[in-house]
């Protein structure tokens, strides 16, 4: 076996460690006390979306330009919202399930042709939505037992007036004391890639086991982490094309995940109080920490792990 192929058959696999404990369900309303509105108070209220008639390509460099994961689609003319696309769905698209049918049965295989397609073909249609009037409770309960990243805000007409997102929630959480540790509520069941994995592969592990990254590991050494976010902004910046030479999806899925990898990677350690990488976590603008012992990987914490862990205290 080559060398390099073992090294992804070694990165390729489940990191299993036993968790530190099991602190049972969240009982989110003994936490928090239940205020009608609390959501539209730390909400976006400047919600970036677009309509249904958008182009996938033209979506994507929304996201790219304006820094979000997800746009809410809406009606042109009443902006009564008509479904969401997130950065799942993108990478979904682009090789990982059912909506790379798009590009492998309807365009045969032409990948220009089918970022070109209306962003209606590859958004998720029915969308979980918050109500202007929701307590902070019960958007926090939403978020975490649906595992959402984020959540639309509408009015009794269905129409967009905000959006909530797992940050915002965070940045209300982030200063309610804890005495865990990041090894008391870290993932420890990851599963790793290699830096010469391609885009295929990797966009298929996300949308098979629903993660938004990936830690890249090379020769048990942690290499980079790759976000769906790093995958978006690969087409959004028009960085893909500008490779291609045929057009065919193939190119594209067979590009090294090494390409991708933003040079930033912020790490942190088990012993250090959820509280202070909650805080760093928000200054780096970053959503997972990979959390390093002995200059090993041994789990990965996120923005959802620390507000499953700060609605307990």
């Amino acid at each position: 076996m080559h060398n390099n192929d073992r090294s992804i058959k070694q990165a390729d696999k489940l990191l299993k460690m036993p968790g530190k404990m099991d602190r049972g369900p969240v009982d989110f309303k003994s936490h928090i006390v239940e205020n009608e509105g609390e959501v539209m108070a730390i909400a976006s209220h400047d919600v970036i979306s677009v309509p249904q008639t958008m182009s996938i390509q033209a979506a994507v460099e929304t996201m790219t330009e304006w820094g979000v994961r997800r746009l809410p689609v809406v009606d042109a003319g009443t902006r009564r919202i008509k479904g969401i696309i997130a950065s799942g769905d993108v990478i979904n698209f682009m090789g990982g399930g059912e909506k790379f049918r798009l590009v492998t049965v309807k365009h045969n295989g032409n990948f220009i042709a089918a970022v070109n397609e209306s962003v209606r073909e590859i958004m998720t249609g029915k969308v979980e939505t918050l109500a202007i009037s929701s307590s902070l409770a019960l958007a926090v309960s939403t978020i975490v037992t649906k595992k959402i990243g984020g959540l639309p805000v509408v009015d009794n007409e269905g129409v967009l007036r905000g959006i909530l997102t797992e940050r915002d929630v965070l940045k209300v959480l982030r200063n309610q004391k804890s005495t865990l540790l990041v090894e008391d509520i870290m993932s420890k069941n990851l599963r790793a890639t290699h830096p010469e994995c391609t885009i295929g592969n990797v966009t298929r592990s996300m949308s098979n086991y629903r993660f938004r990254r990936l830690p890249v590991v090379s020769d048990d050494v942690l290499y980079g982490i790759i976000t769906t976010t790093d995958i978006v902004r690969y087409l959004g910046s028009g960085k893909v094309f500008r490779e291609l030479i045929t057009g065919d999806a193939k190119e594209v899925m067979d590009v090294s995940v090494r390409e991708l990898i933003s040079g930033d990677l912020y790490t942190t350690t088990p012993e250090k109080n959820i509280n202070e990488v909650a805080c760093m976590m928000l200054s780096k603008n970053v959503g997972a920490m990979p959390v390093i012992s002995d200059s090993r990987l041994i789990g990965l914490l996120t923005e959802y792990d620390l507000l499953k862990a700060l609605m307990r205290v």
